[in-house]
């Protein structure tokens, strides 16, 4: 064998092992929610973290974090990019023993029982399950106020200011 052939061998085998190694070490990245209910109110922000820990011995290669929300009631539609902007985070390498947090702002768009998890895959799109994390149950009331939006003085206003009008202009016209 030639030692061109060689140090070509060589290299493949050192990507090679590097490859295995990331691989092995993606496996043993965790995904940590402390969290298992949140309770809020409809159009109010919440946030929402999640911890990436590598329990390998190796670094891992890139990752990529995606929060997920879904709804728990049948017949309820979730638009996921309503709830939360920047869904997908790239993590880059996390070092053995090493962890790595996200934080997730989350917009309460519909009240009900709403579902959040994150699941975390490697970049290179190694086709194994993601390691995901415990789904956190997203209680959201409905806001019942008469006040919405402080609408009530306009519409209460408008209209009374429609009849004082409406009345001084028929006094006018008595008087002539």
């Amino acid at each position: 064998m030639s030692l061109r052939r060689a140090v070509v061998c060589s290299a493949a085998a050192a990507v090679v092992a590097l490859v295995g190694a990331a691989n092995a070490a993606a496996n043993d990245v965790s995904v940590i929610v402390r969290q298992s209910r949140i309770d809020t109110q409809l159009g109010k922000n919440i946030v929402f973290r999640a911890t990436f820990a590598n329990r390998g011995s190796n670094a891992t290669g890139p990752q990529i974090a995606h929060l997920n929300v879904l709804s728990l009631r049948q017949g309820v539609e979730v638009d996921p990019e309503d709830w939360s902007t920047h869904r997908t985070r790239y993590l880059g390498t996390i070092a053995a023993g090493a962890s790595r947090t996200i934080t997730w702002k989350v917009h309460a768009i519909n009240k009900g029982r709403i579902a959040l998890y994150v699941a975390v895959l490697p970049q290179t799109g190694d086709n194994r399950p993601p390691a995901i994390g415990r789904t956190v149950q997203l209680v959201v009331a409905g806001r019942d106020t008469l006040n919405s939006g402080g609408i009530l003085p306009l519409a209460l206003g408008i209209p009374a200011l429609l009849g004082l009008v409406t009345g001084g202009m028929q006094v006018a016209r008595r008087r002539r």
